[in-house]
């Protein structure tokens, strides 16, 4: 995947990170968002992957959430890693 959707996170520091859209997925019925921060040169970079609960506002606009709640957490990131299986098995799939 070359070409990704982004986003610019303002971090609690204020520091303002560029990061690609990775995927949208649900779990325990709330949907969350994967994002994986970028390079100056809009390169994806290794490592950290930023989970955040995905709501829209009742105008249909997207907002994201911290994941305050360490349970909250464990079950999007059980999600994510399960995403991530599939993404691995589908690649080796279209080699």
């Amino acid at each position: 995947m070359d070409e990704y959707m982004t986003v610019e996170l303002t971090l609690d520091n204020d520091e303002v990170v560029k990061c690609a859209i990775l995927t949208l997925f649900e779990a325990a019925d709330k949907e969350y968002i994967a994002l994986l921060p970028m390079d100056e040169d809009g390169n994806t970079e290794e490592g950290d992957v930023y989970l955040y609960r995905y709501v829209e506002t009742p105008e249909g606009e997207p907002e994201l959430e911290n994941i305050v709640d360490d349970e909250e957490y464990e079950i999007a990131a059980d999600a994510f890693d399960e995403w991530m299986d599939t993404q691995e098995f589908e690649e080796l799939d279209e080699e």
